[in-house]
C-alpha cells in the first residue's frame, strides 16, 4: 500500500481516455487510405462490426501496467498449475503480495481456456481473474482458437456473473507459449466485442492493458471491431478477415457438429429429416446422459433399499448435471439484475455472499436460470466457509420466492453449500418474512435454523462485517438511515 500522504501509483480508470475519444489524434497522426474505388458499398455488404459509440466509450487501450489499474477487476495470465513466471504476472504477485500465492495453492491448478477468481489483496483491483492461455502449434491451431475464444469468452463471464463495473484485460497468451500476437488480436478484440453487443449492459468499462511491443498490433486492429465512425468503418471493412467466428465470435467448426440420436435407423428415412432438427437432437435415453438406469435407482430409493452411500453417489451425480448446465448456459441476463454477488469478507475472514431481495422480479424472470445461475456462482464460493446476507429491504410479493422453489434448490446443492454455510444474515426482515422462515427452517429443511439471524438494522451487521467490506445498495443504506438513524462508527477512546 503507498505510504499516508503520498501519491498513489494506482490508476483510475476513469482517467483514461477511451477508445472513441482517440479518434480525432489517429486521424491528425495517419489519415485513412483511399480505398474509395475498391470499398463495396455498406448497403450491399454491411461490415459485420458497425460502428457502435457506447461501446466504443466503454473501451479504453492502456500502454503500461496492468497491475496499476484501479478497476473492478484486473486478469491475470498464467500456466496450468498457476505459478507462471511472466511480466505480467509476477508485477501482479509483487503489487498483490504473499497472500495472494496463498489464494493459488488452494485452487491448486487451472485447465487451458479456464479462468478462475481470486480477490485482489493489496492491489487496487477488488479482484483477479486468472486464465490459461494456450500453447500454439500450427498443426493443431484450431483448438488453440478455440482456447484462446474460452480464455476471453470465461473472463468476460466472470465480469457479468460478478457484477462488475469495469475490468483490465491483458494479452492472455504470452511469448513462451508462442502464439502468433496478430491472430491473438483478433480473436480477442472480436471475442469482446460480441460479448458487449450480447450480454455487456451492466459492463461500464473495459481495458486492453498492453505492452510497447504489443500497443503497435492493437492500435491497428482495433478499428476493425470498433470502428470510430461510418467512415472508419468503411475503410476498415476490407480489412476484416474472413473467419470472424459465430455470433458469439466463438471460431466455427463444422466437423464437431456431432449427431447422437436416439434410434440410428437406416440412412434413407433419416435423410427425410432435416440436418438442422438432427444436429439440436440429442438422445433423452440413459446412455446420452451419462446415467445408469434412472427407474432402477428411483425404485430403489422408495423402497429404502438404496445405501447411504449409494444415495449421496447420486446426488453429487445429479448436482453435477446442474453444474454443467449452469456453467454453459447463457445467464447473463440473471447476471445483470445485480440480485447476487460477491463482496468482501467478515470479522472471521469468510467470504461474505450478497443477497438483494428487491432485485429478484420473481413473477418476471425464468426461475430455472435463477436456480442455474446460483449454482455457477456459488460453486467455487462454497468450497471452503462463507456467510449469506439477505436484504429484505422494501421488497414486495413480486420479489418473494416460493417455497417450494427454495426447497428444490436446497435438495440439488451440493452438500458443501450446507456444510460450509456458517451464518445467514437476514436484514430489515418482517413479521410475515420471520413466520414464513421460521416455518420453512423447522419444517422444510433441516440444518439451516440455527444460522439465521435477524438484524433490524445495518449497525447490527457492522459488528459482524465491516462496512468496507460488503458493497451494500444505495437504497437500503437510504432506508436504514430514515427507519435507524445515520449510522455512527465507534470511535476508540484514547487514554
Amino acid at each position: 500500500m503507498d505510504p499516508l500522504g503520498a501519491r498513489s501509483r494506482f490508476l483510475d480508470v476513469q482517467t483514461l481516455p477511451t477508445w472513441q475519444q482517440w479518434l480525432g489524434e489517429d486521424v491528425e497522426r495517419q489519415p485513412p487510405p483511399d480505398l474509395s474505388n475498391s470499398l463495396p458499398s455498406m448497403e450491399s455488404f454491411p461490415s459485420p462490426f458497425p460502428f457502435r459509440a457506447d461501446i466504443n466509450r466503454k473501451i479504453i487501450l492502456f500502454t503500461g501496467d496492468i497491475a496499476l489499474l484501479n478497476c473492478t477487476a484486473i486478469v491475470n495470465t498464467s500456466n496450468e498449475s498457476l505459478s507462471d513466471k511472466n511480466p505480467v504476472s509476477d508485477s501482479i504477485h509483487q503489487l498483490a503480495g504473499p497472500e495472494l500465492k496463498d489464494e493459488l495453492l488452494k485452487l491448486k491448478a487451472c485447465r487451458t481456456g479456464d479462468a478462475k477468481l481470486t480477490k485482489g489483496f493489496n492491489l487496487a483491483a477488488r479482484f483477479i481473474i486468472h486464465t490459461v492461455g494456450p500453447k500454439y502449434k500450427s498443426k493443431y491451431r484450431t483448438a488453440a482458437e478455440s482456447s484462446l475464444y474460452s480464455c476471453y469468452r470465461n473472463i468476460m463471464q466472470h465480469v457479468t456473473e460478478q457484477s462488475m463495473a469495469s475490468v483490465g484485460i491483458c494479452v492472455v497468451t504470452t511469448a513462451k507459449r508462442g502464439y502468433p500476437l496478430e491472430d491473438a488480436t483478433h480473436i480477442a478484440l472480436r471475442t469482446v466485442r460480441r460479448f458487449l453487443e450480447n450480454h455487456g449492459n451492466s459492463i461500464e468499462t473495459v481495458v486492453f492493458a498492453v505492452s510497447d511491443t504489443e500497443e503497435p498490433v492493437f492500435r491497428k486492429l482495433l478499428p476493425l471491431y470498433y470502428p470510430r465512425s461510418e467512415e472508419e468503418e468503411r475503410t476498415s471493412l476490407p480489412l476484416i478477415p474472413a473467419d470472424i467466428g459465430n455470433s458469439e465470435g466463438e471460431p466455427v467448426v463444422p466437423e464437431r457438429q456431432i449427431r447422437i440420436t436416439e434410434k440410428p435407423g437406416n440412412l434413407e428415412d433419416e435423410c427425410e429429416d432435416s440436418l438442422e432438427s438432427d444436429l439440436v437432437q440429442v438422445g433423452n435415453h440413459a446412455f446420452a446422459r451419462m446415467e445408469g438406469d434412472v427407474d432402477k435407482q428411483r425404485k430403489l430409493i422408495l423402497q429404502g433399499q438404496m445405501s447411504e452411500a449409494a444415495m449421496q453417489k447420486q446426488h453429487q451425480r445429479n448436482y453435477g448435471r446442474w453444474l454443467c448446465r449452469a456453467r454453459a448456459e447463457d445467464l447473463s441476463d440473471i447476471a445483470a439484475l445485480k440480485a447476487l454477488y460477491q463482496t468482501g469478507v467478515d470479522m472471521c475472514g469468510r467470504t461474505v455472499m450478497v443477497i438483494v431481495g428487491r432485485n429478484m422480479p420473481v413473477t418476471l424472470i425464468d426461475i430455472e436460470k435463477a436456480l442455474l445461475y446460483f449454482i455457477h456462482v456459488m460453486d467455487h464460493i462454497t468450497v471452503k466457509e462463507y456467510v449469506m446476507v439477505y436484504f429484505h429491504t422494501l421488497t414486495g410479493e413480486h420479489n418473494h420466492l416460493d417455497s417450494d422453489f427454495l426447497k428444490n434448490l436446497y435438495d440439488i446443492v451440493d452438500a458443501k453449500f450446507k456444510k460450509n454455510l456458517k451464518a445467514f444474515y437476514f436484514v430489515h426482515p418482517t413479521f410475515r418474512s420471520k413466520v414464513s422462515t421460521w416455518f420453512f427452517t423447522t419444517f422444510s429443511v433441516s440444518g439451516l435454523k440455527d444460522k439465521v439471524r435477524y438484524l433490524d438494522s445495518l449497525q447490527q451487521l457492522f459488528t459482524c462485517i465491516k462496512p468496507e467490506q460488503i458493497d451494500i445498495p444505495p437504497f437500503v443504506l437510504e432506508y436504514d438511515s430514515r427507519v435507524n438513524g445515520r449510522y455512527q462508527p465507534a470511535v476508540a477512546s484514547g487514554l
